[in-house]
């Protein structure tokens, strides 16, 4: 309990990475555990129809602790990230391209991240902010994605760190105590789930307060419903 409480104070909300059609699995496993090192708690992946079902059963249930919300274009998730005031930088090369060390990264960030034969796709292009490089000295002409994503992600939170964003609970606690609850508790969460319920309240420890009693509750109908207005 006290390593989840650690993890959770330092979560940034308003970094994260969206992924433009990443296919291969791995790529986007290695992306998540990425998002997790670094205290991204919502990352997006943009996926095809065609892969829309298989990625929610495969990937999604390998992923514990970092929130993955998948769409089917980019349109909407950026837009939606631009609406909240989020900068949106793709890595990318274009001749406006500039060196990703150069971006202020404490500022609420979105980092695109694009296939890496197909690259970021042109309705995504239009929506960014700017576009970034890593800088290469070798004969080849990229890195992996998930490698590039490691990368730029660990710039981000050195300079984070030295913000002192870290130093901070971040999260607004609305948010904390859900998944403080859902971490600590991940059976109860879905049996929770699977009837509708609200979760019932944890003592100082962050063990269920009275879990006779809450039982009890369930299997009299007195337990309270879900509010599905909360987060």
């Amino acid at each position: 309990m006290a390593r989840l409480r650690e993890v959770l104070n330092r979560r940034q909300p308003d970094l994260t990475v969206v992924t433009d059609f990443v296919h291969k699995q791995r790529n986007l496993s290695a992306i998540v555990r990425n998002c997790d090192a670094v205290g991204i708690q919502r990352m997006h992946a943009v996926i095809g129809t065609e892969d829309y079902k298989t990625f929610r059963g495969t990937a999604m249930g390998s992923h514990h602790w970092v929130d993955v919300d998948t769409h089917q274009n980019p349109a909407a998730v950026l837009d939606a990230l631009k609406a909240s005031g989020y900068q949106l930088v793709a890595a990318h090369f274009d001749e406006q391209a500039t060196d990703y060390r150069l971006v202020d990264y404490t500022l609420p960030t979105g980092i695109l991240l694009g296939a890496e034969r197909r690259g970021v796709s042109a309705i995504a292009l239009e929506r960014v902010d700017r576009c970034i490089t890593i800088p290469m000295v070798g004969m080849v002409e990229s890195y992996n994605v998930s490698v590039a994503a490691g990368i730029i992600l660990a710039e981000a939170q050195r300079q984070r760190e030295a913000a002192g964003m870290y130093a901070q609970c971040r999260l607004e606690a609305s948010s904390w105590e859900r998944l403080f609850f859902e971490w600590g508790h991940p059976r109860v969460r879905d049996f929770c789930r699977e009837r509708g319920l609200s979760y019932p309240p944890l003592d100082a420890e962050g063990e269920i307060d009275n879990p006779s009693g809450w039982y009890a509750d369930v299997r009299e109908g007195r337990a309270p419903m879900e509010d599905k207005n909360n987060d």
